[in-house]
């Protein structure tokens, strides 16, 4: 599983972590089922703290993404890709209201913040 972290972005590493999860179990990169890495080896391999990854853990478990059994360790839950998928919708959505109120403050017209995000979407 591939999580990249970035100190430069503001969002709080955990917060990441948990974005990076949910969109590999909506994409179906992550099949349910599938064990996690254990919280100590996911620490590790990011060089993060222990409690940084139990806290993505946690929220994830609490959002209905992993379930954890004592003992063995965490899995994707099963659940409806519907579901994961408006968790998704909702956080890009977010993050669309935010770059939109930024725009507004500079005052952007909306068609430079489409022209914006055409030319990201063609980096790909």
């Amino acid at each position: 599983m591939d999580i990249i972290i970035s100190n430069s972005g503001g969002q709080p590493i955990y917060e990441q972590i948990c974005r990076q999860i949910k969109g590999a179990i909506a994409s179906g990169k992550l099949r349910p089922g599938e064990m996690l890495p254990s919280i100590r080896s996911l620490a590790r391999d990011l060089r993060i703290s222990v409690i940084t990854t139990k806290r993505a853990y946690e929220e994830l478990e609490r959002d209905g993404f992993i379930q954890t059994v004592a003992g063995k360790g965490s899995f994707v839950a099963q659940q409806d890709l519907e579901l994961a998928k408006e968790s998704n919708l909702r956080e890009i959505e977010a993050h669309l209201q935010a770059a939109l109120e930024l725009s507004r403050q500079i005052e952007l017209p909306v068609e430079e913040l489409h022209n914006i995000l055409k030319v990201l979407s063609e980096e790909d």
